[in-house]
């Protein structure tokens, strides 16, 4: 998963626990904007996702923060501080899968390490881009994906929207929020309150758009 800063983490720990009730106090913490470009080639198959992240206005703060950045508050960051932010959220642990998941058919379709694109500060929001090859290129035509995290610590909006190259197209399902939302409160009603944070249920994917490709021929 991405390493949250460590200042980052409790202060929103503490914001959402005072704010929030039970059902919804755990998760999530960090709300991204996100937007997907599908690359596909001159075959029909495709060969790699690039990924735009754009974190809320809080985590941003919070991040600049605890990595001691924008001395002067005034919500930009200089060419060296950019360099020095550059990467920050591609610190991945083993076993992360990056909070993408693509499936061909019911076959996952295995992505690689991510490579960095850059990084910018836009309307108060941090904005980084990275790069996620596929294993093996598979054919586009029904491929589908999904941007979530399982355990729901991070909210994904897929606002960004997808691009798709080639002559195939993006069908984008929203997720159903009450179906969604009826499942963690079942979930954690289940739990003893006292086991909320540390048991909390996976249940990102219910809450994740449903991205289709359909290619024309």
């Amino acid at each position: 998963m991405i390493r949250l800063p460590r200042l980052a983490r409790s202060a929103l720990l503490a914001v959402l626990a005072a704010a929030a009730p039970v059902a919804g106090a755990a998760h999530p913490h960090i709300f991204i904007q996100t937007a997907l470009t599908l690359v596909i080639d001159e075959t029909g198959r495709a060969t790699g996702v690039e990924v735009r992240w754009a974190y809320d206005e809080l985590y941003t703060m919070l991040t600049f923060e605890d990595l001691r950045l924008d001395s002067d508050y005034d919500g930009e960051l200089t060419e060296e501080e950019l360099r020095f932010l550059d990467g920050f959220d591609l610190n991945w642990i083993e076993g992360y899968e990056g909070d993408l998941y693509l499936t061909s058919g019911e076959v996952p379709v295995r992505l690689g390490a991510p490579e960095g694109r850059g990084v910018k500060v836009h309307d108060g929001q941090i904005v980084t881009t990275h790069f996620r090859p596929l294993a093996e290129p598979v054919t586009a035509d029904g491929l589908i994906l999904r941007a979530y995290d399982p355990t729901f610590y991070t909210a994904y909006e897929l606002s960004g929207g997808v691009t798709v190259t080639g002559g195939c197209a993006a069908q984008v399902t929203p997720a159903d929020l009450d179906r969604a939302y009826s499942l963690v409160e079942e979930l954690l009603y289940a739990l003893p309150s006292d086991q909320v944070e540390e048991a909390f249920p996976e249940v990102g994917e219910a809450f994740a758009d449903t991205v289709v490709i359909r290619c024309a021929g």
